[in-house]
């Protein structure tokens, strides 16, 4: 009976481990993700920045030499 009883804790012991271990290498994987998801994100919105800023550069170097233009007409001082 003695027996039956460690043989059974034993065997619970080892599937709470089991769990958990199985719980932690998902928790490891999902923080993976979540770390590449965040990097790719990071990596966008540095391109979308890049982006914005050649485009006022752009609209400052067009005012600065007078070429910007309003719906394919160059722009005047008459406004």
């Amino acid at each position: 009976m003695k027996n039956q009883i460690f043989f059974a804790l034993t065997l619970a012991a080892m599937l709470l481990v089991s769990c958990r271990e199985s719980t932690q290498d998902k928790t490891k994987d999902a923080v993976e993700a979540i770390g590449e998801d965040i990097e790719d994100n990071a990596r966008k919105a540095g391109e979308k920045l890049k982006d914005g800023a050649k485009k006022v550069e752009e609209e400052i170097d067009e005012e600065i030499h007078e070429t910007d233009d309003i719906n394919g007409e160059e722009a005047s001082e008459d406004f």
